[in-house]
Parts: structure tokens; sequence; C-alpha cells
């Protein structure tokens, strides 16, 4: 199996704070994920979204942030197991994410031999 990462990505930090109920269908969402052992990391499943991110780029040039340009905030991040990038997709199509107008950007993790 392959190990592809879902980044999850809101528009604005308003949609940061879930409310209970949203919290809890993530929850479930996480558990049918590791419940099909496919869950390889959970990662750092939040964020913060300003003010603790930095970029160091050659010659020690240090900026805020890790994409200044971008628009919208990395909320967190989880790895999963899956044969392929289609399935892997389809894990993430049912993420309660998209109710309050968020993405994911899904990666195939490389491994190095």
């Amino acid at each position: 199996m392959k190990e592809f990462a879902l980044i999850f990505r809101l528009n604005t930090t308003t949609e940061f704070k879930p409310s209970p109920e949203q919290m809890q269908e993530r929850m479930n969402w996480l558990a049918g994920i590791a419940s099909q052992n496919k869950l390889a990391d959970k990662g750092n499943t939040l964020l913060p979204t300003h003010a603790s991110a930095r970029t160091i780029k050659p010659n020690n040039v240090i900026s805020d942030g890790p994409y200044t340009e971008i628009k919208e905030f990395i909320s967190g991040y989880i790895v999963i197991r899956t044969d392929t990038i289609e399935e892997a997709v389809e894990i993430a199509k049912s993420n309660p994410i998209f109710k309050i107008g968020g993405n994911i950007e899904v990666r195939e993790v490389l491994k190095r031999d």
C-alpha cells in the first residue's frame, strides 16, 4: 500500500472554530478510516492559523508562514494508506470539512529506499 497525506485547508479563520457536533463528525470520520486499518498517521490534526509558522530559505532567509501569498489556512493533516490515489480521494470526499467550505489536498507520500 502507498501512503497519502490529506492536507486540510479552510478559507478563513472563523471556520477554524468547529462546534462540538462538527468535532464529533470529524472524529467519526477518522474512526472509520482507523477501523479499516488505513490511518497511517493522525498527524497534527489542528495547526494554528497564524503567528506560529516560518519558512526558512537558502542563505537563512526567514519569512512568516509557509506561503504568505496563499489565501487559505492549512488547518491540519493526516496520512492514510491506500492502494491508489483514487481510493485516497474517495476517502477524502467524505470528510465533513466540505460542509464549511474547506478543501482537501491529496498528495502521495514518497518513501526513500
